[in-house]
Order: structure tokens, then sequence, then C-alpha cells
């Protein structure tokens, strides 16, 4: 079994993302991202970029703010590596 990776939108985790056979399924942990619970993905890119949609989807409908506020300060979900970001890993 591989490790779990964190995906997060806008520095706030959404859920869990876990290797199962060839596939990777997501685990939501918040709102707005109980609807992918147990999605299943072909990449863990493709579960934070599901992710990130389910933020603007919600947003759109006026439940998260403006869309074009948060768009303007958006910063791609970061995986968690050994109890660090990605950005930490990276830099």
């Amino acid at each position: 079994m591989t490790e779990p990776f964190v995906v997060e939108v806008w520095g706030k985790p959404a859920g869990i993302v876990v290797k199962e056979g060839n596939a990777f399924r997501f685990y939501a942990i918040a709102r707005p991202y109980f609807a992918l619970d147990g999605a299943q993905f072909t990449t863990r890119g493709h579960a934070r970029l599901a992710a990130a949609r389910a933020t603007e989807t919600e947003s759109e409908t006026g439940a998260l703010g403006s869309t074009e506020a948060r768009r303007s300060a958006q910063r791609p979900p970061q995986p968690v590596s050994g109890g660090r970001s990605g950005i930490e890993v990276c830099h």
C-alpha cells in the first residue's frame, strides 16, 4: 500500500487520495468535497483538479463567495510528503 496523498485547495485540506490497484480513490474530509467522496481517478493530479473544480462550482453558486476573487488568489493544491507541504519539499 502506498502512502496517502493529502489534497489541499487554497491551503485547506479537501481530502486524501489512496492508490487502489491502478486507480487513485479520493476520500473527502471537508465540504464541498463530499460529492467526490469515493471517486476514482487515473492520477493523483486528476483528483486534485476535481477538488479544485468542486470549489469553483460551489463558489459559482454563491456559497463560498465571488468566483473572480477566488481565481485571482488561487494557489494549486500541494502534496504533503513526510508531514511537509509540497512547497517545502520542492524548495
